[in-house]
């Protein structure tokens, strides 16, 4: 591959599961340019900053920047409009619509999909399922339009890469195109077991917004009388809050440090939505920590039921909770239960360094 390299993101205003998928991809490449729609400086790491960013003209006004969900009927045009003219390399990390930028003719285009727009494709539902009237109406017609220009844009990509069989299928489903699957990576040198853990509480790390179903749990958990710790921040989260018992508690804004020690000392990580993939799930098994999800999505990747967790087949209160029981059982049937050291090397799979073995080999077929 000739001429220099471009790494298109969709936004950097934090740092999650993408951002970090992105820093491992900046290792491949480190005379990289990255373009981004938006940018705050504040929220990521010194190696993304330590890289040329170029970021889209909506990036020049405050109130976008702040309101910028409000405005993606306009990001097919923005993203559409980066000078990607001398780049040889375009290497797309994309969960909205990094994947519909514009190469050059000769330009090689690799396009990592974290997931299809979640909000206009399979999660559509769920996402505006409150809206009513005008403004219904119009956020149809936007996501018509939207699904159109995301099928349309998927022909500029040479290669796909999914980051779970999951998203796999709906790449096909969406775009009609084959992708390879390589897993994100997780610090699962970081993520590690605790000698003696309190298990005392069940946890959840997620998006407090709708289609997490975290209200799912907390009914289980008021029933069950069970204490839940749940790690997050969100639209729901005042909804939530007021529905929860006295056995749920909330946390926001804490550190990895003590983000990992919860996981440490839970006697479970629970969760009932879908997930593309799901980092925190590995987290939690790093630590050895057993899962108990809904069995759909990115954790069918990660999760072997009644070897390390319990996956229950539909999203309801009832099949939830008698999760939860099935998990307590197994976790006390001693030594047939769960097997932390199981649990533990199960993780090793999605590493940071099976990530970049992986990429590595990828990116050498391909040149």
């Amino acid at each position: 591959m000739k001429g220099k390299v471009a790494i298109i993101h969709d936004w950097l205003n934090g740092m999650r599961g993408g951002e970090k998928v992105l820093e491992n991809i900046l290792d491949f490449f480190p005379e990289a340019d990255i373009f981004t729609l938006f940018l705050d400086e504040n929220k990521i790491s010194e190696k993304i900053k330590s890289h040329c960013i170029i970021t889209s003209s909506l990036n020049r006004y405050r109130y976008i920047r702040n309101r910028y969900r409000l405005f993606l009927p306009f990001f097919p045009a923005v993203v559409e409009d980066f000078d990607l003219n001398g780049y040889g390399l375009v290497i797309s990390s994309s969960h909205c619509v990094a994947k519909g930028v514009i190469p050059s003719p000769d330009a090689l285009h690799i396009s990592y999909i974290h997931s299809p727009m979640r909000y206009i494709w399979d999660q559509y539902p769920v996402y505006f399922e409150g809206v009513r009237g005008l403004r219904k109406s119009f956020i149809k017609h936007q996501a018509s339009k939207l699904r159109s220009w995301d099928v349309c844009s998927s022909a500029r990509v040479d290669y796909f890469i999914a980051n779970s069989n999951f998203v796999k299928e709906r790449i096909w489903k969406y775009y009609r195109r084959e992708s390879e699957v390589i897993h994100p990576p997780v610090d699962t040198d970081y993520f590690q077991p605790l000698k003696n853990p309190e298990k005392n509480y069940f946890l959840a790390v997620s998006a407090l917004v709708p289609y997490k179903r975290n209200q799912l749990l907390v009914e289980a958990f008021n029933r069950l009388g069970e204490r839940l710790i749940v790690v997050g921040r969100g639209s729901e989260e005042k909804k939530l809050k007021k529905l929860a018992g006295k056995t749920i508690e909330f946390k926001s804004d804490i550190s990895t440090e003590a983000l990992k020690q919860l996981y440490q000392n839970a006697r479970a990580y629970v969760f009932a939505g879908i997930e593309d993939f799901g980092i925190s799930f590995v987290e939690a098994q790093a630590c050895g920590v057993p899962v108990v999800a809904f069995k759909r999505g990115g954790v069918m990747d990660i999760v072997e039921d009644e070897k390390t967790g319990i996956l229950f087949e539909d999203q309801g209160v009832e099949t939830l909770m008698a999760a939860i029981e099935k998990c307590k059982e197994m976790e006390n049937n001693r030594p047939h239960g769960f097997s932390t050291a199981d649990i533990r090397k199960n993780s090793l799979r999605f590493s940071a360094e099976v990530f970049r073995q992986k990429m590595k080999t990828y990116f050498q077929e391909r040149q």
